[in-house]
């Protein structure tokens, strides 16, 4: 049965590395014949959480701008791929700022179950995409119904255009491609 699946780059890089896993994952998940859908940070306005709680009571933030829209995307999809450039080694603060903006998901009828995450970083070290990872873990674990499902990383990779060839843009197409 196919999957609605809503890949999310938080670049702000045209052409980036992690887009580049985000493309490769969301051409296997369109052959692998799920309805796909990318939204690319770049370009939105998404301003930071004030903490208000008013979300939780009228089901969807407050503050008028893009994460309203993206968050609603979120909520109607079965999986979520985030892709993120590492900064000192943690994901892009856009994407935690997403992340902190869809604190309204928490109390929805969210359809996410599998979660995935894309990486890249000029460092190649294993241990590199770690603290992202945990990141978005926590964010995952206040919602009991979903679970992270896979993660890719592309190390050594600084310059737009440095995935080309990289073994991680294989990785990221076939687990798509698994969905």
């Amino acid at each position: 049965m196919a999957k609605h699946v809503l890949v999310i780059s938080t670049s702000l890089r045209p052409g980036s590395n992690s887009e580049a896993l985000a493309d490769a994952f969301l051409a296997g998940a369109q052959a692998a014949g799920n309805m796909v859908e990318k939204v690319t940070l770049r370009g939105k306005t998404i301003a930071f959480c004030r903490g208000c709680l008013a979300c939780q009571s009228a089901g969807r933030c407050v503050i008028p701008d893009d994460a309203i829209e993206i968050a609603e995307k979120m909520r109607m999809a079965d999986v979520i791929a985030f892709a993120t450039p590492i900064y000192y080694y943690e994901m892009s603060g856009q994407m935690k700022t997403l992340l902190d903006r869809a604190n309204s998901l928490f109390a929805s009828d969210y359809a996410f179950r599998e979660i995935y995450l894309l990486t890249a970083a000029a460092d190649d070290g294993a241990d590199v995409p770690a603290r992202a990872v945990g990141g978005l873990t926590g964010w995952i674990d206040c919602f009991e119904k979903a679970s992270l499902a896979g993660t890719v990383f592309a190390g050594s990779v600084t310059g737009t255009g440095e995935t080309a060839g990289h073994p991680a843009l294989q990785e990221a197409y076939d687990m798509g491609n698994q969905l």
